[in-house]
């Protein structure tokens, strides 16, 4: 058509003749070329200035095939013609023809992936489907939380009203029915809370009349059962601030008895069966059973008893501390009645007392009673036996690990830190320092060594 020599890259064959690719698009490809091609759109030179008279369509209708018909229900259900394997789209457990598996509203091809089955016995895309048998009505995804439906605007038959079945008409004997409704709970709708059985249609929130289920369902001390917002209106802390900015809640408009009288309370009385004199919770001398106690300093203490004896925060394994007057308290109170006392740590490497005493307050644990040791084997410090599974060792020497500190400073030591005197003694660094050290001035300063003047 165009004269344009040729080569193995830009040449098209049809019916013996050789054409360029772009001619061949022109007398043989569909109408309008180039799209893909780096145009915007399809060309529609068709090449008539090349002395091109005919051109293909693309919209060409395919020839009509002679289509052998099959018996009634047996053949393709848009055609009714035999369907022979290599060609059979499955739907419905019938066989289509693959030109015919198609929607029945838009005529787009369908796929396994689209096609839906319609209750008119037809094949539909899942848009077509949508229209004709899905859901109707407006508002959904426009802010509505559910589709608003009016049959008479949709000119459909208002669904039937389902009758609503009494479910206390058969009552139950006082205490053993429905909590909420006092019917008799079958097996089919029974629905367990509180070690009650409720009728699954009542089993909602008292306040709001949520519909519940075990993940969302709170039992109140009221006996009955509240969705978790309503319970926490009703039985939770009360105050403002939280979460606004403020570390806690603000309950500066309330009095401590209406905080208290809001929340449900029980105080068991563990004192009501007493224990042998030394055996019982050190709090309060009751008899401890296994399922309430708690361990601490090799005693049994109530669940309920195992406060901080200061400000009474409920304890556990990781926040109580054993005092020396053989008392439970928190970390916080501990530290303010027998931590080191004075000001500037945190400022200062270490504190500055205020009366004199030592900042280092601690409880000499030695041993008091035990075997004694041959002289010159024992523990150093206390003269006791020390036995493999409590020494520490120093210059061939064992030591009890209580007994395992500076003899100055009384710091615990441990082989980091560790430094034996020539007194057979040890020590941390800085006392080891301040008695076996260097002495003089100058070092540091400038000067190449100490000046003992």
């Amino acid at each position: 058509m165009c004269g344009k020599f040729l080569d193995s890259t830009n040449c098209a064959e049809h019916e013996g003749e050789l054409y360029c690719k772009v001619c061949h698009g022109r007398k043989y490809g569909p109408k309008g070329y180039g799209f893909g091609g780096g145009a915007g759109c399809l060309s529609m030179d068709k090449g008539e200035h090349l002395g091109n008279a005919e051109a293909s369509r693309a919209s060409a209708e395919m020839p009509v095939r002679a289509i052998a018909k099959a018996p009634e229900g047996e053949g393709c259900p848009r055609c009714g013609g035999y369907v022979y394997a290599a060609e059979q789209m499955l739907a419905r457990n019938r066989g289509w023809h693959r030109e015919c598996f198609k929607c029945n509203e838009c005529s787009k091809r369908l796929d396994s992936v689209n096609c839906c089955e319609g209750p008119d016995k037809e094949i539909y895309c899942k848009v077509c489907y949508g229209k004709r048998f899905g859901p109707k009505g407006y508002g959904y995804g426009q802010g509505g939380g559910a589709l608003q439906s009016d049959p008479s605007v949709n000119g459909e038959v208002p669904a039937p009203r389902t009758t609503t079945i009494d479910t206390a008409c058969i009552k139950a004997p006082p205490g053993q029915g429905c909590p909420r409704c006092g019917g008799v709970v079958f097996a089919a709708e029974q629905v367990l809370a509180k070690g009650r059985e409720w009728h699954r249609k009542c089993f909602k929130c008292k306040d709001c009349n949520k519909t519940l289920d075990s993940i969302i369902a709170c039992d109140g001390p009221d006996k009955d059962v509240y969705c978790k917002t309503c319970y926490g209106k009703k039985w939770g802390p009360h105050g403002y601030g939280f979460a606004c900015g403020s570390g806690f809640l603000q309950t500066d408009g309330l009095t401590e008895e209406e905080i208290s009288s809001a929340r449900p309370f029980y105080n068991p009385d563990t004192t009501s069966i007493r224990a042998p004199p030394g055996e019982g919770c050190p709090r309060c001398g009751g008899m401890v059973f296994a399922a309430e106690q708690q361990l601490a300093k090799g005693t049994m203490w109530h669940k309920a008893c195992f406060n901080c004896a200061q400000c009474h925060r409920p304890l556990d394994s990781m926040l109580a501390c054993d005092g020396p007057d053989k008392e439970i308290y928190c970390k916080a109170c501990y530290g303010r009645n027998f931590g080191p006392k004075g000001f500037g740590y945190g400022h200062s490497p270490t504190l500055f007392s205020t009366n004199g005493e030592s900042t280092a307050m601690y409880c000499d644990a030695r041993p008091v009673t035990g075997v004694k040791a041959q002289a010159g084997k024992g523990c150093l410090r206390c003269g006791f036996e020390v036995y493999a599974a409590e020494q520490m060792i120093s210059k061939h020497r064992v030591w009890h690990k209580r007994c395992f500190n500076c003899g100055d400073c009384h710091r615990s030591l441990d082989s980091t830190n560790l430094n034996d005197g020539p007194d057979g003694d040890i020590y941390c660094r800085g006392c080891y320092g301040r008695h076996f050290g260097p002495r003089g001035v100058g070092f540091g300063l400038g000067a190449g060594a100490l000046t003992m003047a």
